[in-house]
C-alpha cells in the first residue's frame, strides 16, 4: 500500500508564497518554459505547472520550504541557502543543491562596531573575546539568527569567549541598543551595517548565499517522479545553455573541410547539426556568447561575406549534468 501510495503522489515543487523571491523563482521557472500557477489566485497556496499533470506547487516561506525538503515532503524547492545551511546542519547529507539560481544574493557576515579599530579579522576577534571575558568576567555577546551557523563558523576559528543572543528583530541594531557586542546577520550592500556604525570582518564572509534549486534525498522517488524530475531538469538545463550560447551561421564558398575542427579548438565551437561540412558551405556553430563575435571574425576570415549571430531559446542535450548528479545521490529504482 505504501508503494503503491507513493507512486500515486505528486511531484512537489516548493517555492516562496510572497514578496520578490516568489517573483524571481516564477520569473526563473519561466524562462524554462515551465510556468507556474495558483488555481485561486495569490491566497492559493497550492498550484500547478502549466502543461505537466502530476506536478504540484507548494507555496510557502522560505523556511517551512526547508523544513518540507529536509523532512522529505517536497521533492525540490527553491531558498536561500543560507537557511539550508542553517536550519540542516547535515544539508550535503540530506539534500542536493542543484544548482545556484542569481538572485537572492547576500553575504552572511560577523559585523563588529566601526569603534573597534584593532579588530579587523576572526584572530583579532579571539583576542578581544578573551580580553572581555578577563575584564568584565562574562562573554561577549552575539547577536544573530544563524545560531547554527554562528557557532560552527567561530568554533573553526578558535573563538569561544562569546554567547549567543537570538535576535527576533532588526538584528544590525542590537549593538546599539546594549544587547550585544557584535551581530553575525545578513548583507546584500553593507548599508544597513555602516548606517548602524557596523563593519564586517574582513576575513570574508561565513557565506556567500543566494537562491538555490534544492532537492531532497529523502522525499519519494518512484518512477513518476524521476520522470517529472528529468523533464524540470532538462527544461532547467537548456534555458541555462541557450542563456550563455549562440548560434553562429555562415554560407562559405566551399565546404567547410576542417574548419569545424579548427573551430572547436579556437573556440569552444560545437556544431549544430552533426560534424559532416555541408556540401553547399552552410555552417552552424555554438559557442560561448563570449566568444561568438571572434569567431564570427573567424567565419569571415574563411570566406564567408556575412555571418549571423542567432540568441537561443533553449539548447536541449541527451546528456543533463543536473540530472545526473541528482540521480547518483537518490540511487537506483
Amino acid at each position: 500500500m505504501a508503494l503503491d501510495a507513493a507512486a500515486d503522489a505528486p511531484f512537489v515543487i516548493a517555492v516562496p508564497s510572497k514578496g520578490r523571491l516568489q517573483e524571481n523563482a516564477s520569473a526563473f521557472f519561466a524562462r524554462a518554459g515551465l510556468e507556474l500557477t495558483q488555481g485561486r489566485g495569490e491566497r492559493d497556496y497550492r498550484g500547478a505547472v502549466a502543461g505537466l499533470p502530476g506536478v504540484e506547487v507548494a507555496f510557502l516561506s522560505a523556511s517551512e520550504i526547508v523544513g518540507q525538503l529536509a523532512a522529505g515532503g517536497a521533492h525540490f524547492g527553491v531558498t536561500g541557502e543560507d537557511l539550508v545551511r542553517e536550519k540542516v546542519p547535515d544539508a550535503d547529507a540530506r539534500l542536493e543543491l542543484i544548482a545556484p539560481l542569481g538572485f537572492g544574493k547576500a553575504d552572511v557576515v560577523v559585523a563588529a562596531p566601526q569603534a573597534w579599530i584593532d579588530v579587523r579579522t576572526m584572530a583579532d576577534l579571539e583576542d578581544v573575546a578573551a580580553a572581555y571575558r578577563a575584564r568584565r568576567g562574562e562573554r561577549m555577546r552575539v547577536a544573530t539568527k544563524y545560531v547554527n551557523l554562528t557557532r560552527r563558523y567561530f568554533a573553526e576559528h578558535g573563538v569561544g569567549d562569546y554567547r549567543i543572543v537570538e535576535s527576533l528583530g532588526a538584528t544590525e541594531g542590537a549593538p546599539a541598543a546594549g544587547a550585544a557586542e557584535l551581530i553575525v546577520d545578513i548583507t546584500t550592500t553593507g548599508a544597513t551595517l555602516a548606517a548602524n556604525a557596523l563593519k564586517p570582518l574582513e576575513d570574508g564572509p561565513i557565506l556567500r548565499s543566494q537562491a538555490m534549486l534544492v532537492a531532497s534525498l529523502s522525499a519519494p522517488w518512484g518512477a513518476a517522479a524521476r520522470r517529472a524530475a528529468r523533464v524540470i531538469l532538462d527544461r532547467i538545463a537548456a534555458a541555462e545553455e541557450a542563456r550563455k550560447s549562440r548560434e553562429v551561421r555562415a554560407r562559405l564558398s566551399r565546404p567547410a573541410n576542417g574548419l569545424i575542427a579548427e573551430a572547436r579548438e579556437r573556440f569552444g565551437a560545437i556544431p549544430a547539426f552533426g560534424e559532416e561540412p555541408d556540401p553547399r558551405g552552410f555552417v552552424a556553430l555554438h559557442c560561448a556568447k563570449s566568444a561568438a563575435a571572434d569567431l564570427a571574425s573567424f567565419l569571415l576570415g574563411r570566406g564567408a561575406e556575412r555571418v549571423s549571430v542567432v540568441a537561443l531559446e533553449h539548447v536541449f542535450d541527451a546528456k543533463n549534468p543536473l540530472y545526473e548528479a541528482l540521480e547518483r545521490r537518490i540511487g537506483p529504482l
